[in-house]
């Protein structure tokens, strides 16, 4: 039986890329506390482990050869041999770039370029040939046995020449410990191809108390037709040493579905013929992957073409003395608690709770049963069930929201997805600009929809190099303005009404407004006499090509990319404001929807046309009153809203259709607010409120300046939605351009 193993490369190349993110983040951990925490560097080690076994279990010989060097250096580390510099973890975080790039390499099934990996490779063998400031010998020993040795010799090694001192027999006494525990582990023979060396496990079980290691060679073939990929050799173990069983497994954690596993506790104060006073308990786990063992009645038959997922091993219960041992318990891998997860590669899946999918499940089957009912009622239909079928039809559009919010959640993550990447890019900028940076992240549970949570990762990116490269001093400067050296960036994600908001807050230089306004005005961008509020000034930063840099370097500076920015946050429905004192800092504030895919909207009727207003736009709506208009020059009316004046906006004249009413006495206005201002749009007619599904209008046809997207109308009909920002910034050139006429 042959299993084409590229049904499982996507989920592979998922898990790898998370993988890499928990080393990433584990090493920045490590380098801002300075300090090796073992526990940091387990996980670092498990991470590349994981990686490496994957990779050869599917083919991958450049990972493996790779990740094989990471895991010698990391090893060394575990064991104590070596220290962690900022020489070594900034090679470590340049192999997770390198290995990030193989990775997309394979994805697009395309050669790897070993350029980078073979520079990266070269140094790491530069730093292991050096002993290390921990102890000459002892990292002597550890490259000896590692960077000296492939997996393939390190097992054969092992073979002959056990570890754990049992040569002279110190091993099997009692002194280290209350608990023996014997091992018996029988691994698999292409174990070896996975990236597991069995050595690595002795050397952990070693750790754990006195180890006694007895090699079984029995079936191990005759020299002229071993193979160096397999492995013909068992081993039997007795550990003693103050020791539970779960720190015992996890020591066989990466190897369980790819070898037999027997763990038996002796009592060391029982005599051996005292079986009733042990407790025994087996684990076998028996590799199909070759698809030609038979499977164990008492192991669960696995699902074809299973997703690997984080694997646990459940303990079986001990077996009641009477009862032979040999009692087999099956590894079921264990469901990832965490609510939803999110792939860095471009074709990207969620990895969703099962809560959600039970959920999904159940409102299903309320819509099947639904739908069996309202099938009877229009089989055998009178007017008598009138009633009965109105309450089935709502029934039935309660259902069917319940699932569209449902899904709507799945598509949900938190926004920690995107904020993950910056301490790392602030590290090397740090580095590379000489500036002392501190990242404060907070509110990274707040939920995003998964497409703009992707679209909205660059245009952060841009904003916060922008903060560290214009906004934060030099250390030295900080310090004779009287401030903390180590400047502050702070990012923050918040739910308000129905959006998401994310600021950049730093507590640099800030802004000059007066300084952005003369740049403007050499370049033309502003008439000499044309007076500016301050939050014009700094609208005028994202026009193209503006910059207030002095020089231009590889970070920012050439006035490309604000403007983009902005281009891409308003693509999603979002704004961008800017708030700032000089001399304390600056704000930058990006509001955006929480979904890309459905809004709630109020239809309203121009003329035959109907258009759609998101309802969270909507201040309210009435019937105008003569004596409230005001008519400026300019062509420009205002209508007196209480304390404020509303510019009015006809849609009629704005997209050029025939309307019902022209005329504005006792015409309706529907009050609108977006980025803080507020417009009154002119209509015929205010109809239903419904959700409503966005489709792309530029995707389909062309931009249209106020038109952020359309969609489709219960009777089949396709109506615009309104882009009430991009219609209040028309009525604010408008304006400025009334001012200007008055002016001259």
């Amino acid at each position: 039986m042959t299993i084409d193993l590229k049904q499982f490369y996507q989920v592979f190349f998922e898990e790898s890329y998370e993988g890499l993110d928990v080393m990433e983040q584990g090493l920045l951990e490590i380098s801002k506390s300075g300090t090796d925490d073992p526990e940091l560097i387990n996980t670092i080690f498990r991470s590349a482990h994981s990686i490496k076994g994957g990779a050869g279990t599917l083919g991958f010989p450049e990972i493996v050869s790779f990740t094989h060097v990471l895991e010698t250096l990391l090893d060394e580390v575990r064991d104590g041999a070596r220290s962690l510099t900022n020489e070594s973890i900034d090679l470590l975080l340049k192999s997770c770039d390198a290995l990030r790039d193989m990775f997309q390499s394979l994805e697009q099934e395309q050669p790897i370029d070993d350029t980078v990996s073979k520079e990266l490779l070269a140094a790491f063998e530069q730093m292991l040939s050096q002993p290390s400031a921990t102890g000459e010998t002892a990292a002597g020993e550890a490259a000896g046995s590692d960077a000296g040795l492939s997996s393939q010799d390190s097992a054969l090694e092992q073979t002959f020449f056990p570890t754990g001192d049992a040569a002279d027999g110190s091993a099997g006494s009692d002194a280290g410990g209350d608990k023996i525990w014997l091992i018996g582990f029988k691994p698999e023979p292409q174990i070896l191809l996975t990236g597991n060396e069995p050595l690595r496990i002795f050397r952990e079980l070693e750790e754990l108390g006195s180890l006694d290691v007895e090699a079984n060679v029995e079936v191990v073939p005759a020299f002229d037709q071993i193979s160096v990929d397999e492995c013909f050799v068992s081993w039997t173990l007795r550990l003693d040493g103050s020791v539970d069983r779960d720190d015992i497994e996890s020591a066989f954690d990466w190897v369980m579905d790819e070898c037999e596993l027997n763990i038996e506790r002796v009592d060391a104060h029982a005599t051996s013929d005292d079986a009733s006073a042990n407790e025994s308990a087996e684990i076998e786990v028996t590799a199909a992957s070759d698809g030609t063992d038979e499977p164990t009645p008492a192991v669960a038959e696995p699902q074809a073409a299973p997703e690997p997922a984080t694997v646990s091993v459940a303990e079986a219960p001990a077996a009641p003395a009477a009862k032979p041992s040999g009692t087999l318990a099956a590894k079921a891998p264990a469901a990832k608690s965490e609510s939803g997860g999110m792939s860095s590669s471009a074709g990207g899946s969620i990895r969703v709770g099962i809560d959600k999918v039970d959920n999904l499940i159940n409102l299903v089957g309320e819509l099947v049963i639904t739908q069996s009912m309202l099938s009877e009622l229009g089989n055998n239909f009178d007017m008598d069930k009138l009633e009965r079928l109105a309450n089935g039809l709502e029934q039935l559009q309660q259902n069917t929201r319940e699932l569209q919010e449902s899904v709507m959640r799945i598509r949900m993550l938190p926004i920690s997805f995107t904020f993950n990447r910056f301490p790392r890019m602030i590290r090397d900028l740090s580095m590379k600009t000489g500036k002392k940076v501190d990242l404060v992240l907070s509110g990274e549970q707040t939920e995003l929809d998964k497409t703009v949570m992707e679209q909205i990762g660059d245009p952060l990116v841009h904003l916060v190099r922008n903060a560290i490269d214009h906004g934060l001093e030099m250390p030295e400067e900080r310090a004779a303005a009287g401030k903390d050296e180590t400047g502050k960036i702070q990012l923050n994600a918040e739910h308000r009404g129905g959006n998401i908001v994310i600021e950049i807050t730093d507590d640099g230089r800030g802004i000059d407004p007066d300084k952005i306004l003369a740049k403007a005005r050499e370049k033309g961008l502003v008439a000499p006499e044309q007076e500016l509020t301050v939050p014009e000034i700094y609208d005028l930063i994202f026009e193209p090509g503006f910059s207030t840099a002095a020089s231009v370097s590889d970070i920012s500076g050439r006035g490309v990319g604000m403007d983009v920015v902005r281009r891409n946050i308003k693509s999603l429905g979002g704004r961008i404001e800017i708030e700032s004192e000089l001399g304390k800092g600056s704000t930058i504030r990006v509001h955006l929807p929480l979904t890309l895919a459905i809004l709630d909207g109020q239809l309203v009727r121009v003329g035959k046309e109907v258009f759609i207003i998101p309802l969270v736009a909507i201040v309210e709506s009435l019937q105008i009153k003569a004596e409230l208009v005001n008519r400026v020059s300019g062509n420009m009316v205002l209508y007196r809203l209480r304390e404020d004046n509303v510019p009015i906006v006809p849609i009629y004249k704005e997209f050029n259709i025939e309307a019902d009413n022209q005329e504005l006495e006792n015409a309706l206005l529907v009050v609108v607010e977006g980025d803080g201002n507020k417009i009154g749009l002119l209509v015929d007619d205010l109809l239903a409120q419904q959700q409503v599904v966005i489709k792309s209008l530029e995707s389909n046809y062309r931009r249209v300046e106020g038109i952020s997207g359309a969609t489709i109308l219960g009777d089949g009909s396709v109506s615009l939605i309104l882009d009430i920002q991009g219609l209040i910034t028309r009525a604010s050139r408008n304006r400025r351009k009334s001012h200007s006429s008055r002016a001259a």
